[in-house]
């Protein structure tokens, strides 16, 4: 092959193998981009340089941030916190720490509410360890020159008061927590002593094996580095020293003792001891001094009245010549309580941390004595104390169903009260919330009133079981009223008025509110009704409602001259069967009232005919009149009593009574003559006795003059 081809060729390979490389560096650098930038999300939020677990939030800042002397990056609080004012200090104020200086520079404060929380979400979610962190730094940052204090609350917990005790330094103090939800809020809680802030909140997690977290939340007291010669007594040891960025306090010796310190390198990982103590604060230690066996501590008498526990820590970082020995024991006392460890005996540069499960209260000391065979004297590396709040002087968080529940309404009906952070119950009630005082508190009031709220009623509230007040008056809720609120087994007032509800009443409602069970309101709502049964249409257009309102005119237009035109037949004939009756001719009608009256409720019987009793009457004018009343059970009945009448009303004769009227009203007939106030013929007739011999011709010649005969009436004729 010619020299030439192969030079082309070796030429050729070279680019593909830079431009290889190019990929590979580019991949590479992408690669780094992404691990530093990592997929941890709190909050919302990404990390720019991530370190597994930690959140780490600079209270105040504008932006997100590398702190080149600590190696972490902290973000603004953006995200995990919805209220409060940032503000910056003085740079003439500003804390020279190298440790946490950077992060009190800035702060926010809380000037509204009396409870503002931090929202964290860490990725271990709940049940596991975290150390909790946070600074306050006031710096005069509201040039008030006036100190606040305040509450600190982890959840429903409260954790210490936040009293700068007149220094305006900055504070902070680690607990040691483990939440029972996967959301942890961190609380400030305005006591009335000035406005609440803070600077800087940290969390870190921890291995589940550290610490005795069985007695409680841990509260960090100190943590003290013995025997260091270097650096200066203040500062801190931490991250990355530190995987936990636990804070040691470099303390220096204890009483009566002597600093000893090693350059060989601590084991730290391949050993048994999970607490993986910096090896900056295991390569020194303290011992006691020449005269002395032992090495004691004792704590300030202002915490006599604390409950402790109590952590020691040690790496033996002598070079022990063969057969010597250092073995001892740890006495420990708390108030009138002193606890005896076993024999201690320690591995050349191997850590060892003993933790006491056990709260130690009031005046808090120990002692580390020699034991009677150890060849060498005790020592100490480190040692921490913590102020312990015992479980049972712990809160239950509110009822979790509860917590769902108001969390799932506040988001569906968008409720925007600052106040409502947190537990809805402990320790501060949210506004328009009351709960009872159960040792897991559930809401039994809920007061909407007014909250210009939007959207339907949201099915969430069924799982308040035990709501005795709902009022969610005067919003803008729409949809219909569900029929779940009548299933709520406590409720007792509801009030549903001013909103834009429609549809009918849940039965178990109306049922509720007329046994009494329920006071219930829903307004004067002409979109609403009580019946179960009722149906409501949507509203009409303008154009709509008019056509309705002209076509239901012309129905009652239709209905009143269909009523009109009946009416008028029914007059005609009525008027067609009066001129039809056989008593209507030019004697007057009366009706029954008239008859009564006539008769002063027929109260004088003056005869009885065929067809029915006749009584005395006076008219108008005192004419007295005789009226005869159809009886219902006689047995001639209206046949007779009509040819009666017709016979008056044809035949006329001074010797026959004349028809003054009659009375045709339903079942009541009456006829009306003439009274006849010396009898009838009936009556002389039967006054001449049983054996006088009737001579006719005698009648006739007498009725043909002005005789005193009485008149006749046709029943005594036989009618």
């Amino acid at each position: 092959m010619p020299i030439k081809i192969i030079m082309d060729y070796a030429l050729e390979l070279i680019f593909v193998l830079k431009a290889w490389r190019v990929v590979v560096v580019v991949i590479g650098i992408l690669g780094n981009w992404k691990l530093a930038i990592g997929d941890n999300e709190h909050a919302g939020r990404k990390l720019v340089d991530y370190v597994p677990g930690f959140i780490s939030i600079d209270c105040g800042a504008t932006k997100d941030y590398l702190d080149d002397v600590t190696g972490i990056s902290y973000k603004s609080d953006t995200g995990f916190v919805d209220t409060g004012t940032n503000s910056n200090i003085s740079p003439e104020k500003y804390d020279p720490n190298p440790d946490y200086g950077l992060q009190t520079r800035n702060l926010r404060s809380f000037p509204q509410g009396k409870k503002n929380c931090y929202t964290l979400k860490p990725e271990q979610g709940k049940n596991s360890n975290y150390l909790i962190r946070p600074f306050f730094y006031y710096g005069n940052y509201d040039n008030k020159n006036i100190l606040p204090i305040f509450d600190l609350y982890v959840g429903v917990n409260y954790i210490y008061t936040v009293d700068f005790n007149g220094l305006d330094i900055t504070i902070f103090k680690d607990m040691i927590h483990v939440p029972t939800s996967d959301i942890i809020y961190v609380c400030l809680i305005n006591t009335g002593h000035g406005i609440p802030f803070i600077s800087a909140l940290e969390l870190r997690p921890l291995d589940k094996s550290l610490y005795p977290l069985d007695l409680g939340v841990l509260q960090h007291s100190w943590r003290f580095v013995l025997g260091t010669t270097t650096g200066q007594q203040g500062e801190y040891i931490r991250y990355k020293s530190d995987v936990y960025d636990r804070l040691w306090h470099i303390y220096g010796a204890l009483s009566n003792s002597i600093p000893i310190n090693t350059s060989s390198v601590i084991d730290i990982q391949n050993n048994n001891d999970s607490y993986q103590l910096p090896s900056e604060v295991l390569r020194t230690a303290v011992q006691p001094s020449s005269g002395y066996h032992s090495l004691s501590y004792s704590d300030p008498p202002s915490y006599d009245t604390e409950n402790w526990c109590v952590c020691f820590h040690f790496a033996e970082i002598a070079k022990l010549t063969q057969g010597k020995e250092r073995e001892f024991i740890i006495s420990v006392t708390g108030g009138t309580y002193t606890y005896t460890s076993e024999p201690i005996t320690l591995d050349h540069l191997k850590p060892l941390s003993i933790c006491f499960n056990r709260i130690f209260e009031g005046h808090f000391s120990f002692v580390i004595n020699a034991t009677t065979g150890s060849d060498l004297p005790p020592i100490l590396n480190a040692f921490e104390f913590y102020y312990v709040i015992p479980q049972f002087n712990l809160h239950k968080p509110t009822n979790s169903r509860d917590v769902a529940a108001i969390m799932d309404i506040k988001q569906t009906l968008r409720i925007s009260r600052e106040d409502w952070q947190a537990d809805p119950c402990v320790p501060i009630e949210w506004s328009g919330l009351t709960c009872n005082s159960d040792d897991t508190p559930m809401i039994i009031s809920l007061n909407l009133s007014s909250s210009k709220l939007t959207g339907e009623i949201p099915i969430s509230l069924s799982n308040l079981t035990e709501l005795q007040y709902l009022d969610l008056s005067y919003n803008e809720l729409t949809g219909s009223i569900p029929k779940f609120l009548a299933q709520l087994p406590n409720l007792k007032t509801l009030n549903l008025s001013g909103n834009q509800l429609n549809g009918s009443v849940p039965d178990g409602l109306t049922q509720k509110s007329r046994d009494g069970s329920l006071v219930f309101s829903f307004g004067k709502k002409p979109d609403l009704c009580l019946s179960v049964h009722c149906t409501k249409e949507k509203k009409k257009p303008k154009m709509e409602l008019i056509v309705a309102l002209v076509a239901t005119s012309m129905v009652v237009l239709v209905l009143l001259l269909f009523f009109l035109c009946a009416l008028a037949i029914y007059k005609r004939k009525r008027r067609e069967r009066a001129s039809k009756s056989n008593f209507k001719i030019k004697n007057q009608q009366y009706n029954y009232f008239e008859a009564v009256r006539i008769t002063d409720n027929f109260k004088t019987i003056i005869g009885e005919g065929g067809v029915g009793k006749v009584y005395l009457g006076i008219l108008k004018d005192e004419t007295q009149v005789a009226v005869k009343l159809l009886s219902a059970s006689s047995k001639q009945g209206y046949k007779e009593f009509r040819a009666e009448a017709q016979l008056l009303m044809i035949v006329h004769h001074k010797n026959l009574v004349s028809l003054v009227g009659y009375c045709d009203e339903g079942e009541n007939k009456a006829l009306i003559y003439e009274y006849m106030a010396n009898g009838n013929l009936q009556q002389h007739l039967s006054d001449w006795g049983t054996n006088t011999v009737f001579d006719s011709k005698a009648v006739e010649r007498e009725g043909s003059e002005e005789s005193t005969y009485p008149k006749l009436v046709l029943s005594e004729l036989g009618f």
